[in-house]
């Protein structure tokens, strides 16, 4: 199977070997570079990752014979197993496709790649981005510089952090100000992740908007099941007539969190859609 079919079918349908398989195309360095680099992307699903490509994505990372996109790309992916891994604590180590060893480890090296004055902005950016994933003590001075900045891109990158580490809500109600539309989305996202009860009017003049754009659309429906879950469910109602498949499974997932399902028409016992 060519790698970039990959691309096309769910991780969960990957024939077997396909770690194995992104795991080899990683550590040669003769391979195409938009194969490594897909590689790269893939080796952090959760049907793969494990010690050795978790290994190979930080070694990428670190490697100052790579190019940014490429080490960038291998440091993002290594969020995901850090915030399994910092959610379950190992409790059952079975349910982490990595060892506690190794996920120190990760900790640790993106520490030090981060506070490396010799490492690339980007790739800076998205190895604070990956390790929030797994809040520690340093992050938070490391957001805080970032959004002080002055840099549009640093400021993106605090905002989406401000979603993993907890002591911003200052910062997260300015950046739903921002004219930058991807800040202003992490912005909701934090918002509803932190229950920012004063983002809520916010919140809800997205969700009246006819001319809300899609993907800010459909963060403000999560956030506000988890910010005002009684009043959202009021407001939700509405979007249930949406012709968009996704608003409307957003919708739903939504009132499900909100505790208010019966009230929307077209749903079943079994939360199934009706219409």
């Amino acid at each position: 199977m060519k790698l970039k079919t990959f691309k096309d079918i769910p991780p969960w349908e990957w024939p077997q070997g396909a770690g194995k398989m992104f795991l080899e195309i990683l550590r040669d360095d003769q391979a195409e570079g938009a194969d490594r680099l897909l590689a790269a992307e893939l080796a952090g699903d959760f049907t793969v990752i494990n010690d050795e490509l978790t290994d190979a994505l930080l070694s990428v990372a670190c490697s100052g014979d790579e190019t940014e996109k490429m080490r960038g790309t291998a440091a993002i992916s290594l969020g995901p197993v850090l915030e399994q891994a910092y959610i379950d604590d190992f409790e059952d180590p079975d349910d982490v496709p990595i060892t506690e060893q190794t996920f120190r480890r990760v900790q640790e090296t993106l520490r030090k790649l981060y506070v490396d004055a010799h490492t690339p902005k980007e790739v800076r950016r998205q190895v604070l981005e990956a390790s929030v994933r797994a809040p520690q003590d340093w992050h938070q001075d490391a957001i805080r510089a970032a959004y002080s900045s002055g840099d549009e891109a640093w400021n993106l990158t605090a905002v989406f952090c401000m979603r993993f580490v907890r002591g911003f809500d200052d910062q997260i109600l300015e950046a739903l100000d921002s004219k930058n539309l991807d800040i202003h989305y992490e912005a909701v996202c934090a918002a509803g992740n932190w229950q920012v009860d004063a983002a809520w009017p916010h919140i809800a003049k997205l969700l009246a908007s006819g001319g809300t754009e899609k993907p800010l659309l459909l963060a403000a429906i999560e956030a506000a099941a988890f910010i005002r879950p009684q009043e959202a469910s009021g407001i939700l109602v509405g979007l249930t007539e949406s012709e968009d498949e996704d608003i409307v499974e957003a919708v739903h997932e939504a009132m499900v969190m909100a505790g208010g399902l019966g009230e929307v028409d077209g749903y079943d016992e079994d939360d199934e859609f009706l219409h």
